[in-house]
């Protein structure tokens, strides 16, 4: 199994934080653009302690994982966990995940 590429720095952020293209749930919220496939998860003091933040990361991440095949390779994906998030299990990140994807996809559709 092939490890998760993750965006690692800030200007590689910022490049897909410019683009603006954006979708948001009640627990994620879901930047997109054309790169590389890689992943950056952000987690804010704001939403607890590090056991918390990183709870939340493991789970995005997890989501990612078990659903890559349906994500384009060509994209590049910020995910920002919302305060909300941090008190629900896998299913309901995986669900609002899933969610995202598809509003993400429906989006471009539009676009073109």
């Amino acid at each position: 199994m092939r490890n998760i590429d993750s965006l690692k720095k800030t200007r590689e952020f910022d490049r897909v934080y410019k683009v603006r293209c954006s979708v948001a749930n009640r627990f994620l919220v879901m930047y997109q653009a054309e790169g590389t496939g890689k992943l950056g998860i952000v987690v804010s003091k704001k939403v607890g302690n590090s056991v918390v933040r990183h709870r939340l990361t493991r789970l995005i991440r997890e989501a990612y994982r078990l659903n890559r095949e349906i994500i384009p390779e060509d994209r590049d994906i910020i995910i920002v966990a919302r305060e909300a998030a941090k008190e629900q299990g896998f299913t309901v990140i995986e669900q609002s995940f899933l969610e995202l994807l598809e509003r993400h996809a429906f989006k471009s559709k539009e676009l073109k």
